[in-house]
């Protein structure tokens, strides 16, 4: 079976993971600061921490905006649910913004005019999630611009799109943003196992995320409410989590993260190639938005159901049978049975849920080969008819 994403473990990789290992450390040493440099060298952000999930980092993130009871926060309705339930872990409501038909990512059309009409029930969102869906940067200026308008804050949620750009920039500088998050997952572009990162150019926010990440706990003589008692002193002055990385993922992280432009290289050729070989047949390829360069972490097609014989559901098991481990990304959050139980209900996000009915993700990993990218097209073809 040819997986839809694949992560590469080398000798480098490994070598990396046991002079760890053989280390005095293997949590809070000197592999997750110097990990977190890395990130700050790569995105230009002033500040970048790292945690054990891409989820962690979206809490912590929720938490330092100040996020709670009584707020809502929006995010984009074709995401994995960790985008909208790190809003309420916070306390806070949820509510989504339809996706644009061409880029798959929260409309900035559908989201001046929810705002709009937000602004005048009193229900405008205190923090805006806009998602860079497969790794295509979202329209951030545009959306930046409505939120500072509007007094939103922005968190980006960038787990697809490390090594990407937007206006010629790396995604996760926070250009546009107040604090941009990635995921570190093995199916990711690079991966750490399991992790992620919350990056701002903020000082407090950093600050407020670094005590959340870690019990609340600081050590930092200014930040506490009497002297130190001694050298073994701390206080916790915040309810926090047990959100920290480990060493043995940041060693794992240094070591990709030097390849991550070869990486997100490789899948613009293969992305190319599909291009070229799926041309003819009846599909709506990825839209690459301009003045942007995609992560290009998925490569989502749309099938044109109206020009071929089988549903969506078939043209998804006749791929799997002929070994073909393509996925669907993603089922509309709103559609879910617990935001259901919120009140969400089919029919909100008609864009979103019109993707969702014809979407499929074919295999893309920077590792795959001519012959297995040639098998999933040969596939495709043969499945479609033509």
């Amino acid at each position: 079976m040819i997986p839809y994403g694949r992560q590469e473990i080398t000798q480098q990789d490994i070598d990396a993971v046991v002079q760890t290992l053989q280390s005095d450390f293997l949590t809070q040493g000197p592999q997750v600061p110097a990990f977190e440099q890395a990130l700050m060298a790569h995105t230009g952000a002033k500040h970048a921490l790292v945690a054990n999930s891409a989820t962690s980092a979206l809490h912590i993130a929720c938490l330092a905006l100040g996020l709670g009871p009584g707020d809502w926060l929006w995010t984009s309705p074709i995401t994995f649910v960790a985008s909208a339930n790190c809003g309420l872990y916070c306390g806070a409501q949820i509510d989504f913004v339809d996706i644009d038909p061409k880029t798959y990512n929260l409309c900035p059309k559908a989201l001046a005019d929810k705002l709009a009409v937000a602004k005048e029930q009193g229900k405008l969102p205190k923090i805006l999630v806009p998602v860079h869906l497969c790794g295509q940067p979202c329209e951030m200026e545009a959306i930046y611009n409505l939120a500072r308008e509007y007094g939103v804050k922005i968190i980006e949620d960038a787990s697809h799109a490390i090594g990407g750009k937007y206006q010629g920039a790396p995604v996760g500088n926070c250009q546009y943003s107040d604090i941009t998050v990635f995921s570190f997952h093995p199916v990711k572009i690079i991966t750490t196992a399991e992790g992620g990162a919350a990056l701002t150019n903020n000082d407090d926010l950093a600050q407020k995320m670094s005590l959340y990440r870690s019990h609340g706990i600081t050590r930092d003589q200014s930040l506490m409410t009497e002297l130190s008692h001694g050298g073994w002193y701390y206080q916790q002055i915040e309810l926090g989590y047990n959100y920290r990385m480990t060493e043995l993922q940041a060693a794992l992280g240094i070591s990709q993260i030097q390849r991550l432009d070869e990486f997100v290289a490789k899948r613009h050729k293969l992305a190319e190639r599909y291009n070229t070989q799926l041309a003819n047949l009846p599909l709506t390829l990825p839209y690459q938005l301009p003045n942007t360069y995609s992560g290009l972490h998925l490569y989502v097609i749309r099938l044109q159901l109206d020009n071929i014989n089988k549903s969506h559901a078939e043209v998804f098991r006749q791929l799997h049978e002929k070994g073909i481990g393509v996925n669907l990304h993603y089922i509309p959050v709103h559609t879910q049975p617990y935001y259901q139980n919120l009140g969400f209900r089919v029919g909100d996000f008609p864009e979103a849920e019109q993707y969702y009915k014809v979407a499929i993700s074919l295999p893309m990993f920077h590792t795959m080969t001519h012959e297995q990218q040639d098998q999933v097209v040969n596939a495709l073809t043969e499945i479609l008819g033509q």
